[in-house]
């Protein structure tokens, strides 16, 4: 039996056509919890599966408590305050945003609790308190932890360049500063460059390669993203340099291919089932509940001696193994 990752459905098709489909207009007399999403990004493999892991326990987990309309952000915190302003016209129950940036935000978040609106955040925070529960798991500790790791590979000494998320994120921004505390307590350690690659497995690719250009001497490679580090993976194999020891995440293409060649390897986890947790949070808040401001979970690791627990052979690369889809929704997504 697979294991889930526990830190602690539709094709995809045009947005414009799930938004017709999947946006929920509750009827006053429903008795339903109005949930407005925000999809804050499509453009990698994990965010995808984020909104679709939403979309599926909202549909067939929790279809008989809450009805959910959609609004997607596209990375861009103008549209994103946008469309939070918009939700709070529509006076929704319960806001679920996965915030762009960590300050821009913030006056339209506590604009949406000062209508009564409740306010949950799903995988990334903000520099502030204006919003009623986070869900995430924590973040410096993600860093430090892969950090660790490849400073015990290198013992203590060599030149490594690190690959980011995107810049103001605080997800990004948070995984950063977990390593660079690492990294700082070892003098052997070089960082010959920081690297915006947007977790995205192309730009990981295009990135790693010019890093590869530049820095002839490269010893390890911290990443913060799965599917980046495989395209790190591919650029060196392009580039035909020996493999170093690299971080990722529990992305399914990077586990099959660091458990293929026995490279070593170690990845960190950001499962998508916060998504459920986050919904049922917004249940149990709206039923009265007391539920904890910051919901932050554990990091879970997996190493290459343990991928075998985790990965999904018979699934694509995009799939992230912290998932509590069923497979054959995982194929349908991306398939």
């Amino acid at each position: 039996m697979k294991r889930i990752l526990i830190v602690g459905l539709i094709l995809l098709v045009s947005i414009s056509g799930v938004f017709a489909a999947g946006s929920a207009e509750a009827e006053e007399d429903s008795g339903k919890i109005n949930i407005g999403y925000d999809i804050y990004y499509l453009g990698n493999s994990w965010s995808i599966q984020l909104y679709q892991e939403f979309k599926w326990n909202a549909e067939n987990k929790f279809a008989d408590q809450i009805d959910v309309t959609y609004v997607e952000s596209e990375n861009d915190i103008s549209k994103q305050i946008a469309n939070i302003e918009a939700l709070i016209a529509q006076d929704v129950d319960v806001i679920i945003t996965t915030p762009v940036d960590t300050v821009a935000l913030n006056a339209t978040l506590q604009e949406a609790m000062d209508a009564g609106i409740k306010v949950i955040l799903l995988g990334a925070t903000i520099d502030g308190d204006n919003y009623d529960c986070l869900v995430t798991v924590d973040e410096v500790e993600f860093g430090r932890v892969g950090a660790q790791w490849l400073v015990d590979q290198l013992g203590g000494e060599g030149n490594i360049v690190m690959l980011s998320g995107i810049s103001g994120v605080s997800t990004s921004e948070q995984r950063n500063r977990g390593a660079l505390e690492v990294f700082e307590q070892y003098p052997g350690i070089n960082i010959l460059a920081i690297e915006d690659a947007g977790w995205d497995y192309a730009t990981g690719q295009t990135v790693m390669s010019d890093l590869l250009v530049a820095y002839p001497d490269i010893d390890g490679v911290w990443s913060q993203g799965g599917a980046m580090t495989l395209g790190a993976i591919e650029a060196f194999q392009a580039a035909n340099r020996e493999l170093v020891p690299m971080t990722g995440e529990d992305n399914n293409g990077l586990m099959k291919r660091w458990y293929d060649l026995g490279a070593e390897g170690i990845g960190c986890a950001k499962p998508t089932w916060l998504t459920r947790v986050a919904i049922e949070v917004a249940i149990a808040m709206m039923n009265g509940e007391e539920v904890e401001k910051d919901m932050i979970y554990p990091v879970q690791t997996i190493t290459t001696e343990q991928i075998p627990e985790y990965v999904y052979p018979d699934l694509p690369d995009d799939v992230w193994c912290g998932t509590e889809l069923p497979e054959d929704v995982l194929k349908e997504i991306f398939g």
